[in-house]
């Protein structure tokens, strides 16, 4: 199925992108940030945009995905520096994202959420019906989203789900993903020798890849009974012991510095609703996992110690603020600078007979307010007065400057021409900001548009190579399948093995039959490891197997249990279980989601065939039989024998042909006695003018039991080689 998943990139997201690519999904990503992040190869698309922006429902409608996967609280594309304002951010994207898929009413959304809407200690697990007690942007920003896809699940009536994870923990490759407690323990540890620890603070831990399991078996289940659910190991572990599995590792000098202090902080969430629905396991246990993460990070204690989780030096915070304020000034600096020349100017042109009316101070104030605007226009008319005060003071006192009313008409004129063009130039430059932002925004509506195109058309010209030229697609299955059809009714179930050999990619494919309603018999098989489970099986007891038979699913062996087959599915006719087609010999990485519904395709596509050739059967039966006998006439038996025997060639299967000497009874009498000593598959007939018996499955030595039988009935039989048909 077609998968968005949304979110920046980090472990959980590359472990779901690989998750999802190993069982036959096509991914696409969601993302912020075309540079900060990197991609995954295994993703078949990226889309760059803001969770806020309009363009999601194109994204949406252009991907039409049966599952939207939102990573939520692990989403790398907030840093949650300035919470506030980040948890705005964060809760109007989730909303957009979740209005977008309620638009289109159809698939499956899953919200990711962690432990932190708990802030409060419980004294026992927490329940998904426990209220949230979150504090602080974040927590509280989380809560929310978990209560909308409550609402969005309820009152929409939309497939909607959230999932809490618990203490989500796992190996970190660099400082900047030591985001648990283990992780950050560990670092402090590695920079201090000292490792802060308390017996008080009580938590449960889930690792990543345990996460990605239970959370890809929430994302394709067929129903679920619950929108929320916690994902948790439910194992508490406090963080001395997580402090003493660290300096038992690191060795050393690393000291634990106890900090226990105040009353018990336990938060373990419960993961029994989960249990319950799904299968859980929790393949790895904290205390391996810290040790093997504390050996790796000592090992690369360097990449831990030098990078982004090091505080910024002084020296570096100085020098940034520093250059700060430098550009801040800058502006003042050259408005004092260029006051200078004009001010020389002004003087020189008071005493001169042509430029004496030219005022040059106005000039300078008009020069910074074109320029700069009302800032700089306001800071030179102030510059402007000071010089002009100054000039005048060389022939009378300050006192009668200040009193002149000249002095202020022409202080009123400079602050009115100044503030007034720099008004002016600040509005220009505010029109022309609002323009530049308009075209940015269409500019990238125009690029959005061209990358969904570019997209749709990669997508379309990919997917119709994959119809032409794929080994697995639909018309490639149709046409090996149908060459069933040239096939003698008879001879049908024996290439139908062979069919979905060449099909599935594996040597090892059986048929069998259903010989009543628990029982099933061996027919057909392309090699010796096909033939493990026997010639004959009670199927009814493989529970397991039987249930994904009986509900018309392909079973997929999960366990990888080597007495059941890599993969099976039956055949059915009218409600009726026919035939079970196993599959053996398939690699982990086969055994996919795609490869289950190409096996599934196959058999329905040989049911065809086989129904085709019984119901051919079925109606030739008169004319087959000799009446009123179990014995096949001539034409019909030699042309099964040949049949059965032309697959004996080509080991896809056994089979034993036995000569009867009827001596003085009578064919129908033969045939009457010796009918209790074959099986239902074997078949009676007529041929050269004996009677034979043909054993299906059987070779020589499985042919002796039979022998034994025929001879207590007081007549001789042998097996028949080198027959000429």
């Amino acid at each position: 199925m077609d998968v968005l998943l949304v979110g920046g990139t980090n472990g959980l997201m590359d472990a779901m992108i690989d998750k999802l690519n190993k069982e036959g999904h096509r991914i696409y990503v969601l993302t912020e940030h075309r540079f900060q992040n990197s991609r995954n190869r295994k993703a078949f698309e990226y889309y760059y945009f803001p969770y806020d922006s309009d363009s999601l429902k194109e994204v949406f409608e252009s991907i039409n995905p049966q599952l939207v996967l939102c990573m939520g609280a692990f989403d790398t594309n907030y840093d949650w520096k300035d919470a506030r304002k980040e948890s705005v951010r964060y809760s109007l994207g989730i909303t957009n994202i979740l209005t977008t898929f309620a638009d289109r009413e159809k698939g499956r959304l899953v919200y990711l959420s962690s432990e932190e809407v708990y802030c409060d200690s419980y004294t026992v697990n927490i329940t998904e019906d426990t209220p949230t007690s979150a504090r602080g942007f974040r927590a509280i920003a989380l809560a929310q989203m978990e209560q909308q896809c409550k609402n969005y699940s309820r009152q929409m009536n939309l497939d909607v789900i959230a999932l809490r994870l618990d203490h989500l923990y796992t190996r970190p490759r660099k400082a900047g993903e030591c985001f648990h407690t283990g992780a950050k323990m560990c670092m402090e540890g590695l920079r201090t020798g000292k490792i802060t620890a308390s017996d008080r603070y009580q938590i449960s831990m889930l690792h990543l890849q345990d996460a990605v399991d239970f959370i890809y078996q929430v994302c394709v289940c067929e129903s679920h009974q619950r929108s929320l659910y916690n994902l948790s190991s439910s194992k508490m572990i406090t963080q001395m012991e997580i402090a003493q599995i660290l300096r038992d590792t690191l060795g050393g000098d690393t000291e634990i510095e106890d900090n226990s202090v105040g009353s018990v902080h336990r938060v373990v969430l419960s993961n029994e609703a989960f249990a319950a629905e799904f299968y859980q396991a929790i393949r790895h246990e904290p205390h391996e996992s810290f040790a093997q993460m504390a050996t790796y990070m000592k090992k690369h204690r360097n990449a831990f110690l030098t990078t982004d989780g090091v505080s910024e030096s002084f020296l570096n915070r100085l020098l940034g603020r520093t250059a700060a304020l430098f550009w801040a000034l800058l502006p003042f600096v050259e408005n004092m600078i260029c006051f200078i020349p004009f001010f020389m100017l002004n003087n020189r042109a008071t005493d001169s007979k042509y430029f004496a009316k030219l005022d040059f101070y106005l000039l300078y104030v008009l020069l910074f307010a074109i320029v700069y605007g009302q800032q700089q226009a306001t800071f030179s008319a102030l510059l402007a007065i000071l010089g002009y005060v100054f000039r005048q003071s060389y022939h009378r006192s300050s006192f009668e400057v200040m009193m002149d009313y000249n002095t202020y008409v022409w202080m009123a004129q400079l602050f009115i021409v100044g503030l007034i063009v720099g008004y002016m130039k600040d509005r220009l430059n505010v029109m022309q900001e609002e323009n530049r932002q308009e075209m940015r925004y269409m500019e990238g509506q125009l690029d959005d548009i061209q990358n969904i195109n570019t997209s749709n058309a990669r997508m379309k010209n990919l997917l119709a190579d994959q119809i032409i030229n794929g080994e697995d697609s639909l018309g490639k299955v149709y046409e090996v399948t149908s060459r069933l059809n040239n096939y003698e009714p008879e001879e049908v179930l024996f290439y139908a093995a062979d069919v979905v050999a060449k099909l599935m990619g594996s040597k090892d494919v059986a048929i069998y039959t259903i010989a009543n309603h628990s029982y099933a018999r061996l027919y057909s098989a392309t090699s010796q490891k096909a033939r493990i489970m026997g010639k004959s099986i009670q199927y009814t007891e493989m529970e397991e197997l039987t249930a994904a038979l009986k509900e018309r699913r392909v079973y997929i062996n999960k366990k990888l249990d080597e007495r059941y087959p890599m993969m099976a599915y039956a055949i059915y006719s009218e409600d009726e279980m026919q035939l079970i087609l196993m599959v053996w010999g398939l690699s982990w990485e086969r055994m996919t989601l795609a490869q289950a519904d190409t096996l599934s395709v196959i058999g329905d596509l040989i049911q065809n065939a086989v129904l085709r050739a019984n119901r051919y059967l079925e109606a030739l039966e008169d004319r087959r039989y000799i009446s009123g006998t179990p014995i096949m006439e001539e034409k019909s038996f030699t042309k099964l024998v040949r049949a059965y025997l032309s697959a004996q060639m080509q080991g896809l299967t056994e089979c034993a042909l036995v000569a009867i000497d009827i001596k003085d009874f009578s064919m129908e009498e033969a045939a009457q006695k010796v009918r209790g000593v074959f099986r239902q598959t074997d078949y009676l007939g007529q041929m050269t003018g004996g009677l034979y018996l043909l054993l299906s499955n059987s070779n020589e030595r499985d042919a002796g039991f039979v022998l034994e039988r025929i001879h207590k009935l007081k007549m001789d039989a042998h097996v028949q080689k080198g027959i000429d048909l």
